[in-house]
């Protein structure tokens, strides 16, 4: 089954953040992994458990009780998951201001850009800041195309 199939099949609300989702928007930026902002529900929860079943993976919590981010890892793969991204607010507050992207046959939620800048200054790791004028430069250029 192909990666993004597995969050169609368990129907997991998520939203794609981080390096990933401002490349996706066109940011010449690259990542090693993929994060994502999640509904925090319980039935939410039990869905991310099968996607990582489907993936052939499992659920863990790193770093623990530093950070409360949920991991799955596969030989090739790795996707972080939040429940809460500083800077970005809610989830449903996030979810308003993203788009929906077409990879292959199926749609992916992505994060607005300006979210995802607010995400990396707010964590203010210095290999979020190393990215921002990329990002900044590339929200510009998108607003040009607008």
């Amino acid at each position: 089954m192909p990666r993004l199939l597995s969050f169609v099949a368990a129907r997991l609300e998520a939203i794609l953040i981080g390096n990933s989702g401002a490349a996706i928007q066109g940011a010449p930026v690259t990542t090693d992994d993929f994060d994502w902002l999640i509904r925090d529900t319980e039935s939410n929860l039990k869905k991310l458990e099968r996607v990582a079943i489907l993936l052939g993976g499992q659920v863990t919590c790193p770093n623990f009780p530093l950070s409360s981010m949920l991991q799955i890892r596969t030989d090739d793969l790795q996707l972080d998951f939040m429940v809460y991204a500083p800077g970005m607010g809610k989830f449903e507050s996030v979810r308003s201001r993203s788009m929906r992207i077409k990879v292959g046959s199926h749609f992916l939620r992505v994060a607005d850009l300006g979210d995802i800048i607010r995400g990396k200054k707010a964590a203010g790791r210095l290999k979020d800041l190393a990215v921002m004028p990329i990002l900044e430069e590339t929200r510009r250029e998108k607003k040009k195309v607008k």
